[in-house]
């Protein structure tokens, strides 16, 4: 079952490195972006009583861009199933269909790891005083748990939607929505009462909350259960198309 993992993350290990110079460019413009936009433009306005907004919108800015960069690495499994057909060379394959979904799922953490990283270089570059620091543990614990649940609900709908355009829907409907309301930008303490129970039922509002304040064990045992409930779903659904 490890080896078939390894086999799989090595196959899409293959594929990144040789774009890595593409996707490292690609995966920074962004959060170059976002520093700028926010962290300089809007934030030199902003005082928070916990420190610059430029610290407070760091964890928020990796939280989005590890739920995008899992999300985007598992796209191709739509593609190899609807276009090219090729998925249909795993089924047939003598490994797990588990092995299949777990590789590519851990392929999308090791992508949204280097992305991360990419982020870390630059928020040093504009100043920004990275608090998560004093808990590594946590913070990597965090980030692959976040990728997990993403790339897992990406490879669900891979295998259910028929076209680009209903898979982009997913985007539009789902992360859309989170990447501004999952106190990635602003804390989720003024909003509603009711909206704030519902935003607060969403993985993203845990995983930014676990990077800005530190560990906290209700977000994530949150967090662990989507990650598990989500890898179980895309594991049955994949055996379904391979019956």
């Amino acid at each position: 079952m490890i080896q078939d993992i390894l086999t799989i993350m090595w196959r899409d290990w293959i594929v990144l490195r040789r774009r890595l110079k593409k996707f490292i460019l690609s995966r920074l413009v962004t959060p170059i972006l976002y520093l700028v936009a926010f962290g300089w433009g809007l934030g030199r306005n902003i005082n928070l009583a916990s420190g610059s907004y430029m610290d407070f919108l760091v964890p928020g800015i990796i939280a989005l861009n590890t739920m995008n960069v899992s999300y985007m690495s598992i796209t191709t499994v739509h593609a190899e199933r609807v276009y090219h057909k090729s998925l249909e060379e795993y089924l047939s394959a003598p490994i797990e269909p588990a092995a299949f979904v777990l590789g590519k799922i851990f392929s999308a953490v090791i992508r949204a790891l280097i992305s991360t990283a990419l982020i870390l270089c630059v928020a040093l570059s504009f100043g920004a005083n990275l608090k998560f620091f004093a808990e590594p543990l946590n913070f990597f614990s965090v980030i692959v748990l976040n990728s997990i649940i993403f790339a897992s609900v990406c490879f669900c709908a891979a295998l259910k939607v028929q076209t680009y355009e209903e898979l982009a829907q997913v985007n539009t409907y789902l992360l859309m929505p989170m990447s501004f309301l999952c106190g990635t930008f602003f804390s989720t303490a003024e909003l509603p009462p009711l909206v704030r129970i519902f935003i607060n039922s969403l993985p993203l509002t845990h995983t930014s909350q676990l990077l800005r304040d530190g560990f906290n064990a209700p977000s994530f045992f949150i967090l662990s259960a989507y990650a598990i409930v989500l890898i179980w779903l895309a594991i049955k659904f994949f055996k379904r198309l391979s019956a």
